[in-house]
């Protein structure tokens, strides 16, 4: 460790601390969930917020990220630490945090559905909750959240995120729910079905026997992500088409 330079006095700067804010997407029943959590202390306490807290002195944004998630949802550490995330931005304004001045780092996850999570640490409970019936959140987390939403949207056009939302094996019909279920948007089933796999590297035929999807009884054949990580060219969402 090296010492700090002479002259430096850090209590001449006001302390602050850093925390790590999460938005974690799944696609349950073909609408779009959010993971909240209760707040069981205040500032806010009863109202439901994103999962996250304090960055520790010795750790990460990242793994903090994790830590918090894990300890706020009830997931288990293995769930957590397979999970994409990515930095969405930094939310700094003076007055967000009641307390004292806090700098957030946020976190925007896609995942396939997980189970139920249950309250932890300063949660009172978690629970998955639809994007479409959300009541204010607490903090700027509103702000958060429709911030990782737009994120969200804009790299479904140009990378292959959209296969996190399903499970390891998945059909075409399951792929495209993803996409209008966070562009909120109609997509032609044939043109989407082109598009996909004429991309490539985008998708991956499993070998074997296709399975039934529940609808019409028909087989569908099952695809795995491929090892495309961006989408040339992209697949842009259709404007004017509202589901």
């Amino acid at each position: 460790m090296t010492s700090a330079p002479v002259g430096y006095d850090p209590h001449a700067f006001e302390p602050f601390a850093v925390t790590v804010d999460l938005a974690v997407f799944t696609v349950r029943g073909g609408q779009l969930h959010v993971l909240l959590v209760e707040r069981g202390e205040d500032p806010y306490k009863g109202h439901w917020a994103l999962p996250g807290g304090f960055v520790l002195p010795r750790e990460s944004a990242e793994s903090a990220a994790r830590r918090e998630l894990a300890e706020e949802t009830g997931l288990t550490e293995s769930t957590v630490s397979g999970l994409h995330l990515e930095q969405l931005r930094t939310y700094s304004e003076p007055d967000r945090d009641p307390r004292m001045r806090v700098v957030s780092v946020a976190y925007a996850a896609l995942v396939p559905d997980l189970p139920e999570p249950r309250g932890g640490g300063d949660a009172a409970s978690a629970r998955w909750w639809d994007t479409g019936v959300l009541g204010a959140l607490a903090f700027d987390h509103d702000r958060i959240l429709g911030d990782a939403h737009d994120r969200i949207g804009a790299r479904l056009e140009y990378t292959c995120l959209a296969t996190a939302f399903c499970p390891a094996e998945f059909t075409l019909g399951e792929l495209q729910q993803v996409y209008e279920t966070v562009w909120g948007v109609e997509l032609d089933r044939p043109n989407f079905r082109r598009k996909v796999l004429t991309t490539p590297g985008f998708v991956q035929a499993v070998e074997g026997s296709p399975r039934r999807t529940g609808g019409r009884g028909k087989p569908a054949a099952l695809y795995r992500a491929g090892a495309a990580t961006a989408l040339h060219p992209p697949l842009l969402r259709p404007e004017g088409r509202s589901t």
